[in-house]
């Protein structure tokens, strides 16, 4: 069986990305920083789906956590998720500089450094792919969530432009940006979305599915959704200053 690698796994989008996975009959290797909720996580996939689900419990924020994940990662993996991820409450300056310095490490450094762990076994072996979780806030850039998923958007594209010769398709990489999805991010980050009307809000599980396509038909950046593939095609021609201006700090996309 094909294994697949998820970070962030007990919960949200990852939540959905294990289940779908386990449903299409791929062994699972779940990261996440809370133990018990893992072990329940795993338990119940296996009993469900019957994949072996093996646990890394880890803090990606700390070396010692992306140092566990990067060197099981370089093993059996065909399929990289790097979803974990979350948001802070308040403008720039408003937010302690150790907890942005803490983002930019999950959200860029422990990308970088997966997506570099796992390549080459993918290469080897002439298969696998990544999906590196960004959001549609990378096109609308404010504050350190936007801009660390605009790296995100930007690495996942480059990387596979630098494979490209090596993988003949077979190995793939790409950004997953979508916008404001039924997760517990924005509960995490103590926002207030009320103001967001319904048709804005995503499913996790048509999510998933969109990228999974979008994978296999070697999509760079997928967007799930029509309306926000159009938020983010206007992006192209609405100046950044008033993008800036009109984005909302206290609002992040998951």
């Amino acid at each position: 069986m094909p294994t697949a690698f998820i970070t962030g796994a007990t919960a949200g989008i990852g939540a959905a990305f294990a289940r779908r996975l386990a449903s299409d009959g791929f062994d699972l290797v779940l990261l996440a920083r809370d133990a018990e909720r893992l072990e329940r996580t795993a338990a119940e996939l296996h009993g469900r789906y019957a994949v072996r689900a093996e646990t890394l419990r880890a803090d990606l924020s700390a070396e010692e956590g992306l140092a566990a994940a990067e060197e099981r990662v370089r093993g059996d993996v065909d399929l990289l998720v790097n979803n974990a991820g979350f948001g802070n409450k308040g403008v720039f300056l408003d937010v302690p500089v150790s907890d942005e310095l803490t983002m930019l490490r999950v959200h860029c450094e422990a990308v970088l450094r997966l997506t570099h762990a796992a390549l080459p076994g993918m290469l080897e072996r002439g298969r696998g792919g990544i999906v590196n979780v960004a959001s549609v806030a990378a096109f609308a850039t404010r504050g350190t969530y936007g801009a660390s998923k605009a790296w995100v958007v930007n690495f996942s594209q480059g990387v596979a432009a630098d494979i490209a010769p090596r993988a003949g398709g077979r190995v793939r990489v790409m950004a997953l940006c979508p916008g404001f999805v039924r997760t517990e991010f924005h509960e995490r980050a103590q926002m207030d979305m009320s103001g967001v009307p319904d048709f804005m809000w995503l499913e996790q599980d048509a999510v998933v599915g969109t990228a999974l396509r979008d994978l296999r038909r070697g999509v760079q950046v997928s967007v799930p959704s029509a309306q926000y593939k159009a938020i983010v095609g206007l992006t192209r021609f609405v100046p950044r200053a008033l993008i800036a201006r009109t984005s909302s700090a206290g609002r992040k996309y998951d």
